[in-house]
């Protein structure tokens, strides 16, 4: 997890994430007071719980108002190889950080035998960001991936055939404006979990591609939980299970997305393994992200 040192409004991103929204009164020092104050309580929460969280801080030399969002640019796979990210704003790109990797080797004794680079993509202005875009169920290696301006159809394929998966790719779409336009990353209308999935499958107009992506997740034996588009405006879908240091499981999500849901979808959560939630109202608002984006989840092997 990457501690913000410039937190606000991004306006690059705002061109296509409707979920952004300006906070009136407040300004970029307020923004960042108020999200460092909600970054440090969860991750908080997380420790409390033996979840093992590596916090590194940001640096001040660029302006790097998402970098509270790592998983866009980076992922780390069970084989020692990590994903390095396309990514469609400009001023992202900055987020990329290789001495995080040196940190993780050096300090905390991972073992990282390979870096895939997918970033020559941006060149020709194809993009796919990271587990924002691409939702991986690596048990079966399939690859869930909602198509947009942030994710981009030649760049998951790409991805898939370096990583062994098999792409299950599709467009989903909010209503916005009156317009129906496509949620700009995957993660926020779908989650994975061990024993379930939450997908928001009204979001997916297409009745062909709704029953291909609910067909996989059931036949992968995934219980499946849907919500509304409501909900997931309040971030019900970004999501994310961990394991704590006795490899106990947790649903983590926002307070906003916890409390959007109703009790029998809490229940079938909790019969599953207990929820974990923080209030992150400044980050989802201004950064149009939510708790699952703020987690880059580590899978690499240690050092032996």
């Amino acid at each position: 997890m990457v501690r913000p040192t410039s937190f606000h409004y991004n306006e690059q991103t705002a061109a296509n994430n409707y979920y952004q929204k300006v906070l009136s009164g407040v300004d970029v020092d307020m923004a960042q007071e108020r999200a460092l104050a909600e970054f440090d309580n969860f991750v908080s929460k997380l420790m409390d719980h033996g979840i093992q969280v590596i916090v590194v801080q940001d640096t001040d030399s660029s302006d790097t108002p998402d970098s509270i969002f790592p998983n866009n640019w980076v992922s780390f796979h069970e084989d020692g190889r990590t994903g390095l990210y396309p990514m469609f704003a400009e001023n992202r790109r900055a987020e990329r950080r290789l001495d995080i990797l040196d940190l993780l080797t050096e300090s905390y004794h991972f073992e990282i035998k390979e870096k895939v680079d997918f970033t020559g993509h941006e060149d020709e202005g194809h993009f796919l960001e990271g587990t924002g875009s691409v939702l991986l169920d690596r048990q079966h290696n399939i690859a869930y991936a909602a198509l947009s301006e942030r994710t981009d159809e030649r760049v998951l394929k790409a991805f898939c055939e370096r990583f062994t998966y098999s792409p299950v790719s599709f467009m989903a779409y909010q209503s916005t404006k009156g317009q129906r336009l496509p949620i700009y990353h995957t993660n926020v209308m779908m989650c994975l979990a061990e024993e379930f999935a939450v997908i928001c499958a009204d979001s997916i107009d297409d009745l062909q591609e709704k029953e291909t992506v609910l067909s996989t997740l059931r036949a992968t034996g995934k219980e499946i939980m849907t919500i509304s588009e409501d909900q997931v405006r309040h971030f019900a879908g970004n999501m994310l299970q961990v394991m704590n240091n006795e490899e106990e499981r947790f649903m983590v999500m926002s307070s906003s997305a916890y409390h959007s849901l109703e009790a029998a979808q809490k229940e079938l959560i909790t019969a599953h393994c207990p929820i974990i939630h923080s209030s992150l109202d400044t980050i989802e608002a201004l950064g149009g992200g939510s708790a699952r984006c703020m987690m880059a989840e580590i899978f690499l092997p240690l050092k032996t």
